[in-house]
């Protein structure tokens, strides 16, 4: 039985190690997509009736809409958006929701119990609803109160989360060893708790990512998020279900960028947590 298990994990582990390669490589392909493409391509906001919903060519790889802007322009700039303003919610709820796990597991007591309160709070409101809440405090289209909204809804994960293996760690023999030795919460944090946590926040930052990308695009599909003349994912393929038996290109392109981006983010799960 030993043997059947070791060879399992020999034979699984140069596969998750393949994929985490791969997912690493298609998003290095589409962040450089969306770094370089607005360089060099045209403006996304420039239109040209002539080139109403022209096919893909050499001058305009994914083809025009029907405004005449260049598709792959657009998809180039939403992508950037997308990647960006969910990198920077992402971040900022990995803050807050560690420095507020570790607290809670590390003080107790009050501190605990209301960081708990707040957190469930959060979660007995449908996410969506409070992005939507948040939007509707701004001006239509604010991309700060799209980020204020995600941020707030994705907090309560990491929370949750590092909390629950922050107290396990405290408690552990390890830690009151630690403590009877007067080694400083510096050690603690960096022998104990810190490599407990790290495979546990890459899964949660890419399931975040995952999580930001899409609500962005929801919320543009219903046209709810960011407002024309904007280039977003979601907003585009609204925009392109008029025509999308005329010009298939308009619709494939940014749903292709969301399936790709959501396919390499969960392939960036930390291989540790699959054991």
């Amino acid at each position: 039985m030993s043997m059947l298990m070791l060879e399992q994990t020999i034979g699984a582990r140069p596969q998750r190690s393949w994929a985490r390669v791969a997912a690493v490589g298609g998003l290095v392909l589409i962040a450089a997509f969306a770094l370089v493409g607005p360089l060099v391509l045209p403006d996304p906001a420039s239109q040209d009736l002539a080139r109403y919903l022209q096919p893909p060519s050499l001058s305009d790889p994914l083809g025009t809409d029907d405004y005449g802007r260049s598709v792959a322009s657009r998809v180039a700039h939403a992508t950037r958006v997308s990647l960006l303003l969910a990198l920077v919610c992402v971040a900022t709820a990995l803050v807050l929701g560690c420095v507020a796990g570790v607290a809670s597991a590390w003080f107790g007591g009050w501190v605990d119990a209301l960081l708990r309160s707040v957190s469930e709070a959060f979660v007995a409101v449908p996410a969506l609803l409070v992005v939507l809440l948040v939007s509707a405090l701004a001006a239509p289209g604010s991309m700060v109160a799209l980020y204020v909204g995600l941020a707030l809804v994705q907090w309560v994960e990491f929370f949750r989360v590092v909390r629950a293996r922050s107290a396990l760690v405290l408690g552990s023999p390890a830690v009151e060893a630690a403590g009877l030795l007067q080694l400083g919460w510096t050690h603690v944090v960096r022998r104990h708790l810190w490599p407990a946590l790290r495979p546990l926040l890459v899964t949660l930052a890419s399931l975040g990512m995952v999580t930001s990308i899409l609500a962005m695009s929801t919320l543009g599909f219903v046209k709810v998020g960011l407002q024309p003349p904007r280039a977003e994912l979601g907003l585009m393929i609204t925009e392109s279900f008029p025509f999308y038996d005329a010009a298939p290109w308009m619709p494939l392109a940014p749903v292709g960028v969301l399936f790709l981006l959501t396919v390499c983010l969960l392939g960036l799960r930390s291989p540790e947590e699959g054991r």
